[in-house]
């Protein structure tokens, strides 16, 4: 199966583009195990997860039905092991990239478990953030040097990387044409920070799976690789 990283946003009006193959690869699974639809675990961390989670439903729906399984936390909350039990896809949402990745920490190793048994993950925002194995988790200086949009830091003043579940390997960066991180995602490779990155656009998935790459949804894909002469910049689009 494979692993599915939105850049964040909300289209005005939902369709479900960046959701369907996740859901098609979950309904894929059920079937196998019986179900007439499949079992989503949802999982919001943060002030208002609650309401996050149901946007997240509400842009998925398009895309058609699935049994919905949420686990909505609060920042000092703990994420129970059965927020990912019996299930046929992950989402993970989106919020404060640190809490994110400090709270679902104690469950790295089950979820790339999962995904190896085929079970699809999904990541919006900090989710798609923490997939990698490097996770760029904020910050918007390095060495006290801007790098990015002060707004963009999630609490964090320096370029902040960590461990992340380790379900890609390279870092990943959201919402890049909207919050102008692309600058974030090249510093962190020319810094060696991180060995390459992928920036994602809004109402824009990256699917990595056994095929290849693949995009879609209505933006592009920054791909940020070091290169003999600095930083190789370059796009993948839908």
């Amino acid at each position: 199966m494979s692993v599915h990283l939105v850049g964040g946003g909300w289209p005005e009006r939902p369709d479900g583009v960046v959701y369907r193959a996740f859901l098609d690869e979950a309904r894929t699974r059920a079937a196998a195990a019986g179900r007439e639809e499949p079992r989503v675990a949802v999982l919001a961390i943060g002030d208002g997860a609650l309401e996050h989670a149901e946007s997240l439903l509400a842009a998925a729906a398009p895309a058609g039905p699935f049994d919905v399984h949420v686990t909505a936390v609060a920042h000092d909350g703990d994420v129970p092991a059965s927020a990912f039990a019996d299930v046929d896809g992950i989402l993970v949402g989106g919020g404060l990239t640190p809490r994110y990745r400090d709270l679902i920490e104690p469950h790295f190793g089950e979820l790339r478990r999962q995904v190896a048994s085929g079970v699809p993950y999904l990541g919006f925002s900090a989710g798609a953030a923490i997939a990698a194995e490097r996770a760029l988790v904020g910050g918007w200086r390095i060495g006290g040097v801007a790098v990015a949009p002060e707004a963009t830091g999630e609490d964090l003043e320096e370029l902040t990387v960590a461990p992340g579940i380790g379900l890609v390997d390279v870092a990943i960066d959201a919402h890049v044409a909207q919050w102008g991180t692309l600058s974030r995602l090249v510093a962190a490779v020319e810094a060696g920070l991180v060995d390459g990155g992928l920036g994602i656009d809004e109402d824009t998935v990256l699917i990595v799976g056994e095929g290849g790459l693949q995009v879609a949804g209505r933006g592009s894909v920054w791909r940020v690789l070091p290169s003999d002469q600095g930083v190789l910049v370059s796009t993948i689009g839908a």
